[in-house]
């Protein structure tokens, strides 16, 4: 499972980050008591300056407001902390009562099958919280009994999203009279018309998951819904020789051979894709909105703005993620209070004023012009069941093939070899699912 807003790191001792874990918990008096509606332990992992951070601050502040004389032990955990101890803690009596987590089969999908979160489908329903996220958003948050994602029953509740979307140097589009595209044939022509110009249209990072994304995105192009359930959730063949992957790689190459982004960003890593689209190397980037806050910050001398990406109806994209309350924990009604807090039209059009991307905020809601942008291409792809996930997403370990594949495609391997890389550990996890 991957977390796409960054590519962080492993912990290379286990033992001392779960000792790191319980360490505070020890510290603060055990468990918190028996159930008494009392005291509400909460973790999560963004940084206190970042729009989730900032949202889960003022969500805390408004639980207290409305919930006097009960005590908030909040504990600020990094990723790591939780991604790699979570099992062993939720199934001692250390578990808060509601908590920040990863979405996935191998996270969140792992858990709920293990019987160690909370079965949150009723109080969804009765909150009205599933009424409030799109179908593809909370494909995430539902799992079956097999730890799935895309089951029945809700296990989790995203508050944000990601997706994959175009951002553009709206001066140099400007400056060199080039439209801004609407579909494929367009976006191809406005590369055409740019590298005529004599400058390299698209930002690019071979050695990160940028041009692993590029594959997949134009698969999409070619994909409908059913060849996204069948390669994401396996409910039918996937041909790895069919349209699709084809006209991904095919096209993938045409652009490299045409010039449209160069060679050497074979080895870049993402910040270097962005730091050619702010130092104005390159006029056209298509990433995540995980980039949209530090572009907002770097860019201080050219106009420039975010819009769906015009290839495909589908993008890379899907619910963020999301609260989890463990089935050990003791105050299981003041952890659904305060997620409702972080879903109410406040919290979520706090999400979307700092620059991120709330699940349940309409982008009219939003005062911040450049965020609105985002919202607004976030809700486009909600309101059509167009969010497909992630390249890597089906198969453990899937990450660092795409990387590879994309890679030997820039290096000058022949399509087919790169499709033969990609489908060879898909088959073969496929077949240990039977």
């Amino acid at each position: 499972m991957s977390d796409h807003r960054i590519r962080r790191p492993r912990t290379a001792l286990l033992a001392a980050a779960a000792l790191a874990l319980l360490a505070p918990l020890t510290a603060c008096g055990g468990s918190g008591g028996a159930e008494d509606g009392k005291t509400l332990r909460l973790w999560h992992y963004e940084d206190k300056d970042g729009a989730l951070g900032k949202a889960w601050a003022a969500a805390i502040a408004e639980f207290k407001k409305t919930h006097p004389g009960v005590k908030v032990i909040f504990e600020q955990k990094t990723f790591e902390q939780i991604q790699q101890n979570a099992g062993m803690i939720l199934n001692s009596d250390k578990a808060p009562d509601v908590l920040e987590y990863n979405k996935g089969n191998a996270t969140t999908g792992l858990l709920a099958k293990q019987g160690l979160l909370t079965d949150l489908t009723a109080v969804a329903e009765q909150r009205g919280w599933s009424g409030k996220i799109s179908e593809s958003a909370s494909v995430t948050a539902r799992y079956d009994a097999k730890g799935q994602m895309g089951g029945e029953k809700w296990y989790g509740i995203p508050n944000y999203g990601e997706f994959v979307l175009a951002y553009y140097n709206d001066d140099l589009f400007k400056e060199y009279g080039v439209d801004k595209p609407t579909d494929l044939a367009s976006f191809e022509a406005a590369l055409a018309k740019f590298k005529k110009a004599g400058i390299t249209p698209l930002a690019n990072a071979g050695n990160d998951h940028p041009a692993s994304h590029w594959l997949y995105l134009l698969a999409l192009a070619k994909a409908d819904q059913k060849w996204v359930d069948d390669y994401q959730l396996y409910e039918g063949k996937v041909d790895f020789n069919g349209p699709e992957w084809t006209f991904a790689v095919d096209t993938y190459k045409k652009w490299l051979a045409k010039g449209y982004f160069e060679q050497k960003d074979v080895g870049l890593k993402g910040t270097d894709m962005t730091e050619q689209f702010v130092s104005q190397k390159r006029p056209i980037m298509v990433g995540g909105n995980w980039w949209f806050g530090g572009l907002t910050t770097d860019i201080k001398d050219f106009a420039w703005s975010a819009a769906p990406y015009p290839g495909s109806a589908k993008t890379l994209g899907s619910g963020g993620n999301q609260w989890v309350v463990p089935t050990r924990a003791k105050n299981k009604k003041l952890a659904e209070d305060f997620i409702d807090i972080t879903m109410s039209p406040k919290i979520q059009r706090l999400i979307g004023e700092e620059g991120n991307v709330p699940l349940a905020a309409k982008p009219e809601e939003i005062k911040n012009p450049r965020s609105r942008q985002l919202i607004d291409a976030f809700a486009r792809y909600q309101g059509s069941n167009g969010l497909a996930f992630y390249p890597d997403w089906p198969v453990p370990g899937y990450y660092d093939t795409f990387v590879s594949a994309a890679q030997n495609l820039m290096n000058g391997a022949k399509p087919e070899a790169v499709l033969t890389e990609l489908e060879a550990p898909y088959t073969k996890f496929l077949a240990t699912r039977r």
